[in-house]
């Protein structure tokens, strides 16, 4: 019977330390749920940064292109002309 009181106890001991180990994970679990939301909301706001700064970038690179260089002159150029491709492609689809 002695024996049996023992294996109980040794059981209720390594229970409450399994417990204990599983409260331990859980809140750990939670810690990083926060981390990576807070990371995700980091990236979404750095893409976002890199967005508006691209569109900056195709600003001043427009610009650039009505002041001087021809390369940039002749990417301009390309991009008016698609441009217009898809007006006047609107324009059909809206006569039809």
């Amino acid at each position: 019977m002695n024996d049996l009181f023992k294996i109980v106890s040794l059981l209720e001991k390594k229970l409450g330390k399994l417990l204990g180990q599983y409260n331990e994970l859980q809140q750990y679990n939670k810690r990083l749920i926060e981390q990576n939301n807070e990371l995700k909301k980091e990236v979404n706001h750095q893409h976002q940064q890199f967005n508006d700064l691209e569109k900056k970038y195709e600003s001043l690179r427009v610009a650039n292109a009505m002041v001087g260089s021809k390369e940039d002159k002749h990417i301009t150029k390309l991009k008016i002309n698609t441009l217009i491709r898809e007006i006047d492609k609107c324009i059909v689809q809206l006569s039809d």
